[in-house]
C-alpha cells in the first residue's frame, strides 16, 4: 500500500482536486518585488505550488517515488492537496484509507480501459473530464470464467 498512496500523492500533486484559496496577509511583506500589506486578500493555486521547480524537480514528470522517505525534504506547505498548516483538511487520514481502498478494488477486482484517448481535463474550479470519463470495466469474476 505504500507505492498505492506514494501514486495517489503523485496523482493529487500533478492535479489537486481544488483550484486554491485566498488568505490574508498578517504582515506587511515583499514577494518578488512585490510589496503585500497587512489586510490584503492574496489568492494562491494549489497548480502552481505543485508544479514549481524548485520545490519539485521535473514537477512535469509523474514520479511517485518523490514521496519516499529517501527523497529531499520539501519545504513546509508545499505540497497542499489537503491544505497545509493549521488549515490542513481534518479529514486527512480517513481520505488516505478511502483512497487506498477504493485504488485496491479498482486494480485487484477490474479491468478497465480508457475509451476517450485525449487529455480531456477542464478546472471548472476543480479538474472535471469535459465529455465525462468514459472507461470500459469489466469484472474479474467475468474474465476467469471466460477463460475457464
Amino acid at each position: 500500500m505504500k507505492l498505492t498512496w506514494r501514486v495517489a500523492q503523485e496523482t493529487l500533486r500533478m492535479d489537486p482536486p481544488f483550484f486554491g484559496n485566498v488568505r490574508t496577509a498578517l504582515e506587511d511583506i515583499d514577494f518578488h518585488g512585490y510589496r503585500i500589506l497587512k489586510g490584503w486578500q492574496v489568492f494562491w493555486t494549489a497548480k502552481v505550488t505543485h508544479m514549481d521547480p524548485t520545490i519539485f524537480h521535473d514537477p512535469a514528470k509523474f514520479e511517485p517515488s518523490r514521496f519516499t522517505s529517501q527523497t529531499p525534504v520539501t519545504p513546509p506547505c508545499s505540497f497542499v492537496a489537503f491544505g497545509g498548516g493549521p488549515r490542513i483538511c481534518p479529514a486527512i487520514e480517513f481520505t488516505k484509507i478511502e483512497t487506498l481502498v477504493t485504488m485496491h478494488y479498482l486494480v485487484r477486482q477490474f479491468r478497465w480501459k480508457l475509451c476517450c484517448k485525449e487529455n480531456n481535463l477542464a478546472r471548472d474550479p476543480v479538474p472535471s473530464p469535459v465529455y465525462g470519463l468514459p472507461i470500459e470495466l469489466e469484472h474479474m469474476t467475468a474474465l476467469c470464467t471466460r477463460q475457464e
